[in-house]
């Protein structure tokens, strides 16, 4: 039930994080869009583990292979899968959790709803599932590129704990948020956010913050009445993300301390279109979007996983204490970063491929 996102460009992810492998479906893929490996691979390759001090060092190399819906270079319209395989898992580093229920884990809630979980590692709560929905971004992204050729989606570090980045949001590019392994592009709070993530690892504890994303050249049009309205599916998708605890979009709750005299976005005519003069509404007004930039913030909870005992109770309702083995992540903002952009590239995706479905038709130039 639940493992599937979209309605025109569906995604459904499988596989547990120390199952045989984990992967996705894409379906509603338009058919002679060029698609490789290649493409895939460097999206995966941005939210691989092991890669610094500051992530977990679980060794994977996140090597995908497409099984189908793929030939010569370019998708047929049917069904892509895409697989890979775990290479690193460690489940007798969870033989504890078998037994015992992991404060602020999905271990207790799985339990209950399904009478049966895969206590190795996270099972299918695990952010190890995201593998596949940033498989399904690339492509996603690919076919947004296609329909709207200035479009661009830049996801960044803007706080962790206490420190809070400055970040000119209408300039920053991939390549300012990659220079450091925090995914910070003010690289003077980088160095600060780094050195509280070491320290907060060796105290055996987590740290987390809040992502930004910015989402450029989408035209006006993209969203639906009531239900389906665009922030409304950008809210879901990045609240069902792992450990995400917030979301707002333009001014968000600051709008909350704004007259409406503060927060309105008066329309004028620039370059011969019709533009805002402010963007208080984050590029979305109506649940549509208005062809400005859209913007949104995602909050994050700290790893539940921490090297401290903590109390706990067993299956047996024996109350316990555990302190956690394996390898984790002290702060999973660096790695979240490329799974906020895949989930905002697969709604505007489905969303695009919905507004084309409803034909050509008279709009505002």
């Amino acid at each position: 039930m639940g493992n599937t996102f979209g309605q025109l460009f569906r995604v459904t992810t499988f596989g547990e994080s120390h199952g045989g492998g984990v992967g996705v479906v894409i379906d509603g893929c338009p058919p002679k869009i060029d698609i490789s490996e290649t493409e895939i691979q460097r999206e995966l390759d941005r939210r691989r583990p092991g890669q610094s001090k500051i992530t977990t060092q679980r060794k994977e190399e996140d090597r995908c292979k497409i099984l189908s819906g793929v030939f010569a270079g370019k998708t047929l319209g049917t069904p892509i899968a895409v697989l890979v395989h775990n290479k690193d898992a460690r489940p007798e580093d969870y033989l504890e959790v078998a037994r015992k229920f992991r404060p602020s884990h999905a271990d207790f809630t799985y339990e209950t709803k399904y009478g049966i979980r895969n206590w190795q590692g996270g099972g299918r709560a695990s952010a190890r599932e995201t593998i596949g929905r940033v498989a399904a971004g690339a492509v996603a992204k690919k076919i947004l590129s296609i329909l709207h050729s200035e479009f661009e989606v830049v996801a960044y570090v803007v706080q962790i704990h206490e420190v809070i980045a400055k970040i000119n949001r209408s300039a920053v590019k991939t390549k300012d948020v990659d220079r450091n392994v925090v995914r910070c592009p003010d690289s003077a709070a980088a160095k600060r956010m780094e050195a509280l993530i070491e320290r907060i690892h060796d105290e055996g504890d987590s740290v987390v913050g809040v992502i930004e994303c910015v989402v450029r050249g989408i035209p006006p049009g993209l969203g639906e009445p009531v239900f389906d309205k665009l922030e409304a599916d950008l809210a879901k998708a990045m609240l069902s993300l792992p450990a995400t605890k917030g979301f707002e979009i333009g001014s968000g709750f600051g709008a909350t301390r704004m007259r409406g005299s503060e927060h309105n976005d008066p329309f004028e005519m620039r370059a011969g279109k019709i533009r805002t003069a402010t963007n208080n509404s984050g590029g979305v007004q109506g649940g549509i979007s208005n062809g400005e930039e859209i913007y949104f913030r995602v909050g994050f909870k700290p790893t539940a996983t921490i090297g401290r005992k903590q109390r706990t109770v067993t299956k047996s309702q024996q109350e316990a204490t555990l302190a956690a083995r394996g390898r984790h992540d002290p702060c999973v903002l660096p790695r979240a970063v490329p799974i906020v952009e895949a989930m905002a590239a697969i709604v505007l995706c489905d969303h695009a491929l919905r507004q084309m479905a409803l034909g050509s038709r008279d709009r505002p130039a």
